[in-house]
């Protein structure tokens, strides 16, 4: 896959079909970040949910 990244987008989670494999970004125009949680509180109430894996 020849990867654009989009240096909006940081990004660690290499098992995501989107990653920049040579670089911590994501390739895609947008994401869309949700929950999980009914009253989210802390960061790890949050998803990204443009994940897809790869």
């Amino acid at each position: 896959m020849n990867c654009k990244p989009n240096e909006s987008i940081k990004c660690t989670v290499t098992e995501c079909k989107n990653h920049c494999k040579s670089k911590d970004y994501c390739s895609l125009d947008s994401i869309t970040v949700g929950t999980h949680e009914p009253n989210p509180t802390m960061n790890e109430c949050t998803d990204c949910k443009s994940f897809e894996l790869s």
